[in-house]
Formats: structure tokens, C-alpha cells, sequence
């Protein structure tokens, strides 16, 4: 009882706003199962004061005053005990794993479900092991943290409750010396907590970097085997590691300090009241079934409290990866979806003097352009010129400094953002896949899709080609970021999502840019099939790719400094006409 009033009294203050916003969001639809769980561990609890107590006429009526006939209702009692605390422990422990594992779901979901909503600038700056970590290892860390404060609260806080009221019955001078070094308890509780919540969180940071160094080394395993950095790889994950077992080791350490003192102070309690009551048993003025009883219900009271005291240590750890999870819950993204318009009718593009940087590197400066609708407008420069900033701003990847990027005469910031996506499809260079079926990449979520619009998409994008030479067709999985596939199926393959999409904007980063001559021929025919009607913005380094676009943009430095035909351009000599005479010389 004492290590838990110096455990509450020393917590830090943040505490309990973090227990009260862990109960409003996840604890409370269980308060139910939770209410029962606490009243069965009452129950467990309180059946040690039950057990002490009944040492006194065990030892006073059956083995002191020959009373044979009590051994039936005593022995009876103290069966009884131990049947219901069996029974009580198998109910709240099946509640309260229930109630960990629901609301550990929950928080996961809710989590990946506010990271879903952040935008690109988010990404950018936060690597992709430090959120698994966060989503994963943050709420392990928390998931039982609540079965533990109610069993310290219901069933040791009311051990200790029913043990102290057997104790006071005997006698108030007893448990009075019993309890003398409680105070020292205090002082060091305070600070051990403090220490214990520091290293928890270095502990945090430090399994987020764990968690980055892994996903960097298993995603480009291929450098750093063609690299040979494996050792190199393997020294800066040592390190890391061993940051980790040293704080672990402090914290454990730290967090075993106040059982330990409670240990000494329980030691010290012992002394005195055996110093105290074996004079008076000695002089016959208290029985040993009195001593018995006291003695029981002071030793019972051991692991209550080093419980209790190790919950306070438990609860510094849960609430530093609690901290982490509200500050990644309540980072805000910078693109909102404050939008109320619908998709405009028209699909005319254009940027109006758009001005965009990246800390204190500018990426546009005054961009201005028009993308005529049912037309291919291209971009084309040297890497760097901004042209895939403008597929973000366009979607809302991210927002403009100053600018306007309008569809339809419409901003994009006044669609909503569903809205706004669904005219879109997109094929980039870097093609996406999931670790699913290839059917599945190329129609995620449509079950219901007929076999004939699939076989459509999967023909323009000669996805079918190499499709038909696999053992399980379409059904085939394409391994971890699609590993199972060459480059050019990986591309083909996400072509083909992009045509089953069939949205009216056509978006192209550099879409045939992993394909072989021949399918690249025939992938670009089926893309001028698909952009017929449609406006199609196209990057391309690649300037044969582009030499039938409506109009050409020449990019640099942020800026367009050329636009026109493949023709015009060529005539005018420029910067545009530099680019080809250097790409088809080589």
C-alpha cells in the first residue's frame, strides 16, 4: 500500500493526462469487462486477508486447544479460499487479455489510419522503420498496461487493504512497527521513477532506428551485396543494438530498485515486530495464533507490494512510448481536406506563377503553364527541374508556397481531396507493387471485377504476355515490392492498373522507361490509345517518347523557359533542341 501512494505521489504530471486520454479513446467502450475484472481481482484480493485471518483458529482452537472437530470448517474455509481464487484468476485473466488485444487492435489501426491521412512532406522527413516502430513496438509497450494498473489496483492494492485491516485487528502497535520504514520508501521512488521514464524513452528512439537501419538494408539488399557493405551494415546495426541493451539493462536495473528497497524496509518491519511480539508471547500475554495471523498477513504482503512497486516502473515505461504514440497522433498534416467542391466537368490544367521550396532549397520559382483538356502536354529537362513537383501539386501531395494550381478553372485546394485523386491515373517510373497477386496489383479491392475488363487492361499493357507463362496465371503473387518480377513486367503490370483505372487526367512519369524496345512500342501505342480524349501529362527524359505531344514544356530550375511542338522547338534551336541533338547523337 505504501509503494503504491509513493508510486501515484511521484509520478510526473503528464501521467495523468495520458491515462485519462488512453481512457477516452480506448479503455472506455470496455469499461464493462474492465468493472468485472476489477471486482473478481477484489475478490482474489481480499481472499488473502480471509486466509491470514483463518490461522488464528487454526493455531489457537486445532493445534493449541485440541478442538479436532475444527479442522473440518477451518480446513473447509481455507479450501474454499484457494478454489476461488482459482476460479476469479482464470475469469479476469481471459477479461482483461481481451481487453489488451482489442484495444492494442484498435490503437494499430487508428494509428496507421492518421498516418494514411498525412501528406508527402511528412514521408520525406520521417524514415519508413521509425512509424513501423511507432505502429508496432509503441503499442506493444502500452498493450497490458492496463490489465496491469487494474490488477495492481484491484487485486494487490485490496490484498494489501484486506491484510493491513487483519493486522490493525490484531494489533495497532505491531502493524505500526511493521510498517516504521515506509517513509524511506518515498525520496527514492520519486526519482527511480523519473530515471525509469528517461530510459524508457531512449529505449523508443533507439528500437525506432533499429527498426529504420532494417527496413534500409532488407530494401536494398542488392547494393549492399553488390557493395560489399555488409560489414559495414552490420557494425552500424551492432551499435545500435547494443544503445539499446545498455538502456534496457539501466532500465531494468532502476525499475528493480524499489522492490529491492521494499524488500529491505518489509526485512526491517519483520525485526521489529518480531522484537516486539515474541516478548509478549513470551509472556503469555498474546497467543501464537495471534502472531501466526499477524505474522501471515505481513508476509502475504510481500508480493502485493513488490507488484505494486514494480507497476510504478511498468506504468513510467508505458507512458513513454504513450507520449510518443499522442505526439504522433496529433502531428497535423499540412495538406487538409478543407475542400467542398465537387470534380470540375472540364479537365483543362494550368499553374499560375506557383512558387514551391523545400526548406531553404526552391524547387519552382513562378511556374507558370497551361495543359490543355483531351491534349498531351509533356515536360521534359534536366533532373531536377521540378517536373515530378508538379505531379505532387497537382494530386496534393503537398501545397504551393504561393500560386495557384487549378483543373477546370477550379483550385485544387477547393475539391475535395477524394474528389480531386479520382480523376486522376497515375503510372510512374519507380513502379509500385504490393505483395499480393498480380491480379490483385492490377485491381486492388474490385472482387467483383469482370474477367473480360481485366483480360482488356492486362492485354493493352502486354501484361498477358508474360502472365500466361506462369504456373497460376493472374493468380501469381509478385513477392515483396514486386521482387518476383523483372522491371519491365513490374512496369507493365502497373500500365495495366493505370488503364483499368481509366480516369479522365493520364499521368506519366516516365512510364515505359523499363521496358524493352519492342514492348515499349507497343505499351506506348496502347498509352496514345488510352489518351485519346483524356489529358495526359507526361515527364519524360527520354525525348523520343514525346515527340508527338500536342505541346512540349522545357523545364529549369523551377521555371519554364520553352513550350511548343517537337517541331517548333527544334526550329527555334533552344534548350529543348540541345536535349535532342545530345540524346540522338548518343
Amino acid at each position: 500500500m505504501t509503494a503504491s501512494a509513493t508510486a501515484a505521489s511521484s509520478a510526473p504530471s503528464g501521467s495523468g493526462r495520458l491515462f485519462r486520454r488512453l481512457w477516452r479513446e480506448y479503455l472506455s467502450p470496455h469499461k464493462w469487462r474492465m468493472a468485472l475484472a476489477f471486482l473478481l481481482m477484489t475478490v482474489e484480493g481480499a481472499s488473502l486477508g480471509v486466509l491470514s485471518w483463518m490461522l488464528k483458529p487454526l493455531f489457537d482452537r486445532v493445534f493449541i486447544g485440541g478442538e479436532s472437530h475444527a479442522v473440518w470448517w477451518v480446513g473447509g474455509i481455507i479450501f474454499l479460499l484457494f478454489v476461488l481464487r482459482a476460479v476469479t484468476t482464470i475469469l479476469n485473466r481471459a477479461l482483461l487479455t481481451r481487453v489488451a488485444q482489442v484495444t492494442s487492435s484498435e490503437m494499430q489501426v487508428d494509428l496507421l489510419g492518421h498516418l494514411l491521412s498525412l501528406d508527402g512532406q511528412f514521408y520525406h522527413k520521417t524514415p519508413p522503420g521509425a512509424l513501423i516502430e511507432r505502429v508496432q513496438g509503441d503499442t506493444a509497450a502500452v498493450q497490458g498496461i492496463w490489465s496491469l494498473l487494474i490488477s495492481a489496483v484491484g487485486r494487490d492494492l485490496f490484498s494489501l487493504i484486506a491484510l493491513f485491516v487483519v493486522a490493525l485487528g490484531i494489533d495497532w502497535r505491531w502493524t505500526l512497527a511493521a510498517t516504521v520504514g515506509a517513509p524511506l520508501l518515498i525520496l527514492p521512488t520519486a526519482l527511480v521513477q523519473r530515471y525509469v521514464r528517461r530510459k524508457a524513452d531512449q529505449v523508443r528512439i533507439h528500437a525506432a532506428t533499429r527498426a529504420t537501419r532494417l527496413d534500409e538494408i532488407f530494401h536494398g539488399i542488392t547494393a549492399v551485396k553488390l557493395n560489399g557493405l555488409e560489414s559495414y551494415q552490420l557494425g552500424r546495426f551492432r551499435r545500435v543494438v547494443d544503445a539499446i541493451v545498455r538502456a534496457e539493462v539501466k532500465s531494468a536495473a532502476s525499475r528493480a530498485t524499489v522492490p529491492a528497497l521494499i524488500d529491505i524496509v518489509t526485512g526491517l518491519g519483520f525485526f521489529m515486530v518480531l522484537v516486539i511480539g515474541g516478548r509478549e508471547i513470551a509472556a503469555g500475554e498474546r497467543t501464537v495464533g495471534d502472531f501466526m495471523a499477524f505474522f501471515t498477513a505481513m508476509a502475504l504482503t510481500f508480493q502485493p507490494l513488490r507488484r505494486l512497486g514494480d507497476t510504478a516502473g511498468s506504468w513510467q515505461v508505458a507512458a513513454a512510448s504513450l507520449e510518443r504514440l499522442y505526439a504522433l497522433k496529433d502531428t497535423q498534416a499540412q495538406v487538409v481536406d478543407g475542400g467542398t467542391a465537387q470534380a470540375p466537368r472540364q479537365t483543362e490544367i494550368e499553374f499560375s506563377d506557383v512558387w514551391l521550396s523545400f526548406g531553404s532549397h526552391p524547387a519552382l520559382r513562378g511556374l507558370s503553364f497551361r495543359a490543355e483538356a483531351g491534349r498531351t502536354t509533356a515536360l521534359v529537362g534536366a533532373s531536377g527541374a521540378g517536373k515530378s513537383t508538379v505531379f505532387n501539386l497537382l494530386t496534393r501531395l503537398i501545397d504551393p508556397d504561393k500560386g495557384h494550381v487549378t483543373i477546370g478553372g477550379t483550385e485544387v485546394q477547393a475539391l475535395k481531396l477524394a474528389a480531386l485523386r479520382d480523376l486522376f491515373s497515375v503510372v510512374t517510373q519507380d513502379a509500385t507493387l504490393f505483395d499480393e497477386t498480380i491480379r490483385e496489383n492490377i485491381a486492388p479491392g474490385r472482387d467483383d471485377l469482370p474477367d473480360t475488363d481485366l483480360r482488356r487492361a492486362m492485354d493493352a499493357a502486354h501484361v498477358s504476355e508474360f502472365v500466361a507463362a506462369l504456373p497460376q496465371g493472374a493468380q501469381t503473387p509478385v513477392g515483396p515490392r514486386g521482387s518476383s518480377l523483372s522491371g519491365g513486367q513490374r512496369q507493365r503490370v502497373a500500365i495495366a492498373r493505370a488503364l483499368l483505372r481509366d480516369r479522365p487526367i493520364l499521368l506519366l512519369d516516365e512510364a515505359t522507361s523499363a521496358l524493352d524496345a519492342k514492348s515499349e512500342r507497343l505499351v506506348q501505342e496502347a498509352l496514345e490509345t488510352l489518351s485519346e480524349g483524356r489529358t495526359t501529362l507526361v515527364i519524360a527524359h527520354r525525348l523520343a517518347t514525346v515527340r508527338n505531344a500536342d505541346k512540349i514544356i522545357v523545364m529549369d530550375h523551377g521555371r519554364v523557359i520553352e513550350e511548343g511542338t517537337h517541331d517548333t522547338l527544334l526550329a527555334e534551336g533552344g534548350a529543348y533542341a540541345r536535349l535532342c541533338a545530345l540524346q540522338f547523337t548518343e
